[in-house]
């Protein structure tokens, strides 16, 4: 922050939302948030939208990565959670919605986490960017336990690092803060099948629809490329596949890949189409995870629908073969 060069200035430094102080990030900052008309403003990570997001994750209406920040995937996520409970879709975070979301869970919204052998073992692996390159690996696998712990509670790498200073992320048994992402449905029980899925191109996300309906979910989405246009109309689910391989076709002409032969690449988390791919009745095209979850539900894409690799695994327990999917422009 500049030097305060009158009186008038230092008073409005303390007076601003935009020039207050940090806010302590830990465990207990996020967990006792409560709704303020100023909350969620700040310019570093806010403790407030922390918790917003993670329930709104746990009511699967997916923020998409949990940064603590605000932006366009939280803005939907809170529109669409709106809708379903017949608030005003304005996507803004008001105190109205701030109860609806704490009681549908009472849950901490952060908890810690022992860190176990199986989240330090690795193989962890150095990814290449070229994707001739990726074909030459045995497995696409995480390239750090920091990676691994972040995707697996729904979290960026950097709000994971800034909630546990200091801490390092590959020793057995340390405990380190998470995003409580995993106290959703009651423990054994099967999420209900989706109805119907709706992928809004224009709005990038991918609703899952109830029987009556009703919206069971909804995921930010990127939504095909110029080399690998979305389809219109609707379709179905063909299959799903966990763990996928990645077939490169030359006929889908990728920037900066001058392979002329088809070419696969191994599985894993860090795979083009990430830990799971969900096969559509429209000829190479599908819904999948990807490499890089903060830039899903951003202008970005291979092509495909893609959502974070937890969005679509979840998603994945909740179709079956001929569930329709509709493409809406």
């Amino acid at each position: 922050m500049k030097p305060v060069v009158c009186a008038a200035l230092g008073l409005f430094s303390l007076l601003s939302p935009a020039f207050a102080a940090p806010q302590p990030l830990d465990l207990d900052a996020v967990n006792k948030s409560e709704w303020s008309a100023e909350g969620g403003n700040e310019k570093e990570i806010s403790p407030l939208l922390i918790k917003a997001q993670v329930l709104l994750d746990r009511a699967r209406f997916s923020p998409g990565v949990i940064d603590g920040r605000k932006g366009e995937n939280l803005q939907n996520a809170i529109e669409a959670f709106e809708k379903a409970r017949g608030l005003k879709p304005d996507g803004a975070l008001d105190e109205e919605l701030w109860r609806k979301l704490n009681e549908a869970s009472a849950e901490p919204a952060l908890i810690a986490y022992t860190i176990r052998d199986e989240d330090v073992k690795g193989p962890f692996v150095k990814v290449p960017d070229k994707l001739e390159e990726q074909a030459s690996l045995d497995r696409l696998g995480y390239s750090s336990p920091e990676e691994l712990l972040a995707e697996r509670f729904h979290m960026d790498q950097d709000l994971l690092k800034a909630l546990n200073p200091g801490k390092r992320f590959d020793e057995a048994g340390a405990s380190i803060v998470v995003a409580n992402v995993e106290a959703k449905a009651e423990p054994g029980k099967q999420p209900e099948k989706v109805a119907k899925i709706e992928i809004v191109k224009s709005e990038r996300v991918l609703r899952a629809l109830a029987k009556d309906g009703s919206v069971m979910a909804v995921y930010p989405a990127s939504i095909g490329s110029e080399e690998k246009p979305a389809p219109s109309g609707s379709h179905t689910v063909r299959a799903v596949a966990p763990n996928p391989n990645y077939t490169y076709n030359p006929e889908y002409g990728f920037k900066g890949v001058k392979a002329k032969e088809k070419f696969e690449i191994k599985p894993g988390p860090n795979n083009p189409v990430g830990s799971t791919w969900i096969d559509l009745s429209v000829e190479s095209f599908g819904i999948h995870g990807t490499p890089e979850p903060e830039k899903v539900g951003k202008v970005y894409s291979q092509g495909c629908v893609r959502l974070t690799n937890w969005d679509v695994e979840e998603l994945s327990k909740m179709v079956e073969k001929g569930t329709p999917v509709a493409f809406l422009d």
